[in-house]
């Protein structure tokens, strides 16, 4: 017994060092990982500043905010990028268009309506979509949406914003709904409990109590379907041509910024030519709106949080 004993003191000691040292160790590799992301985004936005500034000191900036045509691998180059950001901007409108209600109506279907055995089918059948390649998608809105448009509207360009923004919007509802649904799913039973108890009918629960609770939550998840909508490359390469026109008319050919970026990175360009710096310069323009976006979000995120 007293054998026994004399075992047991040296295992329990080896399992407190062991314990001390991964105590000691893990804080410092969960600081590293954290410090790695940060570096990352910091490397990031220091390389966009310091090309895009390259090309700024040859084309003044107020020329290419302000200036509506964009020809900067013509012989007459003109660097106006509104254009790009007048075809990205249409693209994401169309797609939160599509995108928004469906997003949340499924989610709130998930949330307040489906049984548990369908929502347990339903969500992970919607998060498939998510999964598909961007590429798929471009060939889908070519060949399958884009002559249905044009069946109906026989004005509509081969390559146009519309069909573009149509599968975008597609894209993106998996992202809205999946993380709607989880926020609406944090709300506590209680408050729907006490609003069932007063009468309230399953449609005002859902509409009035659970909804505005995960307000917050419902708006990230809109924020970062939209930037990734901003950001898509694929679909609007493939869909929405490469013709940047000043039109806001969605049955026309546009180019978007992302577009622009695939198609001077194709190595046609000869590398630190004001061509070629005009990716670092339409890089930074959507950084800058991407970001733009996330910061109002947020702003409205938290004007509206509710804590319990």
């Amino acid at each position: 017994m007293q054998s026994t004993q004399n075992m047991e003191k040296p295992l329990n000691l080896k399992m407190k060092k062991k314990l001390i040292s991964s105590d000691a160790i893990m804080p410092k590799l969960l600081f590293l990982f954290g410090m790695l992301s940060i570096l990352t985004t910091v490397g990031i936005v220091l390389i966009l500043l310091l090309e895009s500034g390259k090309f700024f000191a040859k084309v003044p900036i107020w020329e290419f905010f302000t200036g509506t045509k964009w020809t900067p691998l013509f012989n007459d180059p003109q660097f106006g990028v509104l254009p790009l950001i007048v075809g990205s901007l249409m693209v994401t409108l169309i797609a939160s268009i599509v995108a928004l209600p469906i997003g949340i109506g499924s989610a709130i279907y998930l949330s307040e309506y489906a049984p548990q055995k369908v929502r347990s089918f339903l969500k992970p059948v919607l998060e498939i979509l998510a999964g598909v390649p961007t590429i798929v998608y471009g060939f889908f809105a070519l060949t399958f949406v884009t002559p249905i448009i044009r069946y109906l509207l026989p004005q509509t360009d081969m390559f146009n914003a519309l069909s573009a923004g149509i599968v975008v919007g597609i894209m993106i509802v998996p992202m809205i709904s999946s993380l709607s649904e989880d926020a609406m799913a944090a709300v506590p039973q209680s408050l729907r409990n006490a609003a069932y108890a007063l009468g309230s009918t399953k449609l005002e629960v859902s509409t009035k109590i659970v909804v505005p609770a995960a307000f917050s939550g419902i708006v990230a998840s809109c924020v970062l379907g939209l930037s990734r909508a901003i950001g898509e490359t694929m679909i609007v390469t493939l869909a929405a041509g490469a013709l940047p026109n000043m039109s806001f008319n969605p049955l026309k050919s546009i180019e978007t910024l992302t577009a622009y970026i695939v198609s001077v990175s194709s190595g046609d360009t000869t590398y630190g030519s004001v061509e070629y710096l005009t990716i670092y310069a339409v890089g930074i323009t959507l950084f800058a709106l991407t970001l733009g976006m996330n910061i109002i979000a947020g702003y409205i995120a938290r004007k509206f949080r509710e804590e319990y």
